[in-house]
Order: structure tokens, then sequence, then C-alpha cells
């Protein structure tokens, strides 16, 4: 499948590109206040009565037998719902510091601990820091594949891919201990470069966090059914169960479609903003779906605003897509965009696809331009 072209731009158009895309952020910045704070306090207050209704239908469905299957159902979906929320449209856009300006320490993106097995410190690292500053970089941006699969055919080939389709599947049931480990760095203690001590050390916190959640999530609620232990057990494990599988296909649909590109690293040496937002463009996918798909997915189905403006709040995205959309077709630059059906489907082609030897592509216009800028 090819790549849609995307016109090359002179010295004066990227910056006039650039100087455009800033210029939506300062505007967007001087509007924030009352509506958006009530915004993501309503998302609070979601998370939390979804996820009591949860947990409250559990125990009701175990105390009350006749009551046990519709209420094991309706409680584990809202439970689910409320992981979902939480991860999503709460944890990890209150981390990207999107809401620090209201002044409220619950909500604020330095301090902010989600509900997942994951440390907070881990993901500012790996994610806020490494993957929106080195998006799609090879070597750089360790979200390429999560060390576990081959995306894209300019990553090198080897046997242990062939089984990437089952490993994928796995992978996706499991997605929050793949983030949890991401930045342990274990491919460097297998090599040797990193002692067990050294291991042990840094994979403190994360242990601890581990514990809790397990702790939270598998012993104390089911232990408060008493006898109805297992059913609450089991109704949390399908919501994280539900949570996982859905932030997985999100990511993987913002990133790994087929019009997405990888870039080497020396894409990135005297990169102008201009050159930043091509780059960010070119390396996320958006979905379409309107407002129930863009609260679900933490508005991430407008990746590509969250890329340009991660620190934005994202309930603001749709909004801003608009006039992103608009400039986009001016400087002649592909916008991706799709349905869930669509997009998934290329990425879960890409995982079959490149699990086998492939040949990769030409450089595309974005590594010669930034080539001939550098020079």
């Amino acid at each position: 499948m090819s790549r849609p072209a995307n016109r090359a731009l002179s010295p004066p158009e990227l910056q006039a590109f650039g100087e455009e895309l800033d210029a939506i952020r300062r505007r967007v910045t001087a509007e924030l206040g009352a509506s958006d704070a009530r915004y993501i306090r309503r998302v609070v207050a979601a998370v939390r009565w979804t996820g009591v209704a949860g947990r409250a239908l559990l125990f009701l469905g175990a105390f009350v037998p006749m009551l046990l299957w519709p209420a094991w159902i309706a409680g584990t979906l809202l439970l689910g719902l409320s992981k979902i929320l939480e991860n999503m449209e709460l944890g990890h856009n209150v981390m990207h510091g999107q809401y620090d300006w209201m002044g409220d320490a619950q909500l604020q993106g330095r301090t902010y601990e989600w509900d997942i097995v994951a440390t907070g410190d881990n993901w500012r690292r790996t994610h806020n820091f490494r993957h929106h500053t080195y998006t799609n970089v090879r070597g750089m941006d360790d979200d390429i594949g999560y060390g576990l699969l081959r995306i894209f055919p300019e990553q090198r080939w080897k046997a242990f891919y062939l089984l990437q389709p089952p490993i994928a599947v796995f992978f996706a049931l499991m997605f929050q201990w793949g983030v949890a480990i991401q930045d342990l760095r274990i491919g460097r203690w297998l090599h040797g470069k990193m002692t067990t001590r050294q291991l042990l050390r840094v994979a403190q916190p994360v242990g601890r966090k581990m514990f809790r959640q397990l702790f939270k999530d598998y012993v104390f609620f089911p232990l408060l059914a008493g006898p109805f232990f297992l059913p609450v057990l089991l109704g949390n494990l399908v919501a994280n169960g539900m949570r996982n599988v859905w932030t997985f296909v999100v990511i993987f649909c913002g990133h790994f479609t087929a019009d997405a590109e990888v870039f080497p690293k020396e894409c990135v040496r005297d990169e102008s903003r201009g050159h930043w937002y091509l780059r960010q463009l070119r390396g996320s996918s958006n979905l379409s779906g309107g407002p129930v798909i863009d609260v679900l997915t933490g508005n991430l189905s407008h990746q590509i605003e969250h890329h340009f403006y991660p620190d934005l709040p994202a309930n603001r995205y749709a909004a801003i897509a608009v006039q992103v959309r608009e400039i986009c077709a001016r400087y002649g630059q592909h916008y991706n965009t799709g349905s869930l059906p669509r997009q998934f489907g290329q990425v879960a082609w890409r995982i079959v696809r490149h699990a086998f030897p492939s040949r990769a592509p030409a450089p595309r216009p974005l590594v010669q331009q930034t080539t001939e800028l550098a020079t």
C-alpha cells in the first residue's frame, strides 16, 4: 500500500507552517478558563461514580444469586469504563500537564499517579519526554514496537518476529504491564549492560506500584465479598483486560497505520520547529467517530493534534483539528485520519506483514529536506 505524497516545502514555507501552528497554541492558551476546569472535574466525577457503581453491582451480584450474571456483566462493564476513562481522559492528559494552570493539587502533571501498575514517573520519562520529543525516530522512541514488535520495514528483521502476531495479542491483554516495565531497560540487563543490583534498584518503585494494584483489585475488594470472592475477582480481572486492550488499540492506531512513517536519527539534527511539526504529523494518525470516540480515547482520536499540543487540554482538540486540517491542506500535507476499523485493520496488517522479512521503502522527503536544511 503506497503512502500519499506530501509536497516538499521550501524553507520559507516550512517556517510559515510552524508559525501558523504555533499561533493556534497561543490562541487556545489565551482562552483557557472555567469551561475547561468544569470539563476535567466532570471527568473526575465520571471516573469516580462509574467505578463506585461498577464495584457495587459486582457485590450485588455476589450476594443476590438471582442477579449474579446481569449484575456481574453490568458491574464489570461499568468498572471497565471507569478504568478506561481514568487511564485515557484523566490520567494520561493530566500527566501531560494539561491542567497545571488550574492550580489544583490533584490535577498536577508532575505528581498525578494513575490507576495502573505503571508508575507515573516512569510514564513521564518514557512517554512525555522520549516519545513526544522523538516520535517514531528509530533508536530514540521506545514506543516503536515496544521492543517486542516489528511494525515498520525499516526495523531490522529477526527470526523472533515470526512469533509477533500471537505476541501482539498477549501484549494487548497485558498492556499495562508492558508500560510498567518499559523504563526498566530489561534488554540492557539481558545483554549484560546492567547488573542485577542496578535492575532491582530501578525496579523498586515499579514493584511497589504493582503490589498495590494487585492487592487492591485481586485481594482487597474480592475479600470484601467474603465467600463470593471469585466473581468479584473475575470482574476486576475482566475490567482491567478491557482497559488494556482498548488502550493498546488506541495507541497503535495513533502511530502505526499504513500512512504513518518512521524516521532515522539524523532527521532530528538541527530540527526546526516546522520540521518538528512535520515529523509529528507524518508519524501520527487520527480516528474519526465523533464525541463518544473522543471521550473514550482520551481525545487521542485526535492524535495529530495531541502530538502538536500535548500540554493543551484534550477537550480542545476537536475544534483545533478543523484549523490544523485546513493548514495541512494549504501546505500540501497529508492529514491521516480514518475510522477505527479501518485504522486498526492497517495496524493488524502491519503486525502480520512485518513479522516476515520485508524491504524498507526509499527515504521520504522529510529526511531529504532535513538534510538539505542542515547543510
